[in-house]
């Protein structure tokens, strides 16, 4: 009687390995543009003062590394409250218009316009109404960041399950009872996607306000120190601030995935077993 040769154990990849290949790829990408970034500015092609070579701006991010976790500190505070609020009006707008048809058709054009607002014709006059404090730019970041949440929580709502609808009906559920059992779980992984989305655009929300609102104070915040800088020609130190606003974004959007495991994790559980 012939034996059939064992098969040989699956091989599994363990989390060293596997975090492995999702660290390297971007690794590598973003030495390769570092690399070219390198090799143009020290071709002569551009001046110093136009484009600073990799090792100037990281030589700027460790002499300058105070002075920017200072001017980041208002920042990130205005980051944090202006998303916050625009997370609140958001969400509220897109059940207010999910409940009433009268209000969609007068709030979501005007929300859709809102977008279109140039910053800079609105700006003197919430310095005017406001002061020269937070508020201002709370404002200014609210209005940027308020409509993807608005459209992605609106869309959650509406693609609610039909069927579970029916059921919950044929059980005699209240209108609120149907809201929280059934569109409120399929609607928040739709909000938590178009807060992702705000978050990152509040970075640059934020470096907008601080441009176009007057500010006091030692420290202004990184988009005034921007600004400062490549008004006195100290670019590499502005693109200094400008390596910690990008690192800034990436870490929000990360904390809000990882708190999205635990506020839908439904949602989050697919994503997981496809990557």
């Amino acid at each position: 009687m012939s034996r059939r040769p064992l098969a040989a154990p699956a091989r599994q990849t363990g989390p060293p390995r596997r975090r492995a290949r999702a660290v390297l790829p971007p690794l590598a990408l973003v030495g390769a543009l570092l690399g070219a970034w390198e090799l143009y500015a020290e071709s002569g092609s551009t001046s110093s003062y136009v484009l600073p070579s990799p090792h100037a701006v990281a030589a700027a991010l460790w002499d300058n590394a105070g002075l920017l976790a200072a001017n980041l500190a208002p920042t990130a505070t205005e980051v944090g409250l202006g998303i916050a609020l625009a997370l609140a009006l958001g969400f509220a707008l897109a059940v207010l218009i999910h409940f009433s048809r009268v209000l969609r058709r007068a709030v979501y054009p005007l929300a859709i316009g809102s977008q279109a607002v140039p910053i800079a014709v609105i700006a003197p006059l919430l310095v005017f109404w406001w002061g020269f404090g937070v508020f201002p730019k709370l404002v200014v970041i609210v209005l940027i960041c308020f409509f993807p949440v608005l459209v992605t929580t609106v869309d959650g709502l509406e693609a609610v399950d039909r069927d579970q609808l029916k059921l919950l009906r044929t059980l005699d559920a209240s209108r609120w009872q149907a809201f929280r059992f059934a569109e409120l779980p399929a609607a928040l992984p739709a909000a938590i996607s178009g807060a992702r989305i705000a978050l990152t655009v509040a970075v640059i929300g934020a470096y907008i306000a601080e441009s176009q609102t007057v500010t006091v104070g030692t420290h202004a915040g990184l988009g005034h120190e921007i600004n400062a800088d490549l008004t006195a020609l100290q670019t590499p130190r502005a693109y200094a601030a400008a390596v910690v606003l990008f690192a800034f974004a990436i870490a929000c959007f990360y904390a809000l995935s990882l708190a999205e495991r635990r506020l839908a994790p439904w949602a989050a559980q697919p994503r997981e077993v496809h990557a």
